[in-house]
């Protein structure tokens, strides 16, 4: 079980050692990756991915609760205890979702009981239905991801989770990341959306290849996120309307939050 991740420091995109000890990440923990457009963010939850040990082109090293990772835990698909859900996902099995979670979960050690909690779930986060005899082929994107999601909390042993721009599914991500991270699992986002920023515990900042500085969450921050996240909802029921063929009107455009209002825009 991973009780810990831990990081040592690399290289950056000009060869300069990282400016950090060490990173440490603990279950229950969900941590963003920010930064610009190939600042390196991939390329560090990559790193994790393969539980580096100075062998990328980042040279960084990663140890599992204060050790170094064993082969087996790097190298043997069924060992690998941590998934990562990256921006593209699309299924190639032909089976029906039906078959592909009863199988997932008959190799997990779970019962079929979980089946309907996972599409339940997985229905919650996306606003095309899911339903057990679909094929997996003619899943969307935001289907696949949503049933992907819910497969690696409720049935995935993983204890580790990666995920790659989940704000590009069309999702529930808010939603997304509670049900993960409530599972007692490290969870990895890497985003570009404030709102899934600001939900995680702190946020690592990436530029030009390396770590520039992690930033814990603050209380402030915590409460503009609840703000934020409520507008958010807001603009996804918008969007799911939109996509039904309804007509927009004016109140639909009213977002009544109740706590503190949202700051003004500075110029």
């Amino acid at each position: 079980m991973i009780k810990e991740l831990r990081i040592l420091p690399g290289y950056d995109k000009n060869r300069q050692k990282e400016k950090f000890d060490n990173i440490a990440i603990f279950s229950g923990e969900a941590v963003g990756i920010v930064g610009p457009t190939g600042s390196g963010k991939s390329a560090f939850i990559e790193d994790i991915e393969q539980l580096a040990q100075g062998d990328t082109a980042t040279g960084r090293h990663v140890l599992v609760n204060g050790e170094i990772p064993p082969d087996f835990l790097r190298f043997n698909p069924k060992k690998k205890l941590i998934a990562q859900l990256s921006q593209n996902m699309n299924f190639l099995a032909d089976m029906t979702v039906g078959e592909f979670l009863i199988l997932h979960a008959k190799c997990r050690g779970k019962g079929r009981s979980l089946i309907d909690k996972v599409i339940y779930y997985a229905n919650q986060l996306t606003g095309e239905a899911i339903n057990k005899n679909m094929n997996l082929t003619i899943l969307s994107g935001g289907q696949s991801r949503s049933l992907m999601v819910a497969d690696v909390a409720l049935i995935s042993n993983s204890p580790v989770v990666l995920i790659d721009e989940i704000e590009n599914a069309g999702i529930k991500k808010h939603m997304a990341l509670e049900l993960l991270s409530g599972n007692g699992k490290i969870i990895l986002v890497v985003t570009h959306d404030p709102v899934l920023a600001l939900l995680t515990n702190r946020r690592i900042v990436m530029k030009n290849g390396g770590v520039a500085k992690q930033i814990e969450t603050s209380s402030h921050e915590t409460e503009f996120s609840k703000q934020l996240s409520y507008v958010d909802r807001g603009l996804f029921n918008i969007r799911e309307k939109v996509r039904n063929g309804e007509v927009i009107n004016s109140d639909m455009l009213k977002f009544h939050y109740t706590g503190q209002a949202l700051p003004a825009m500075e110029n």
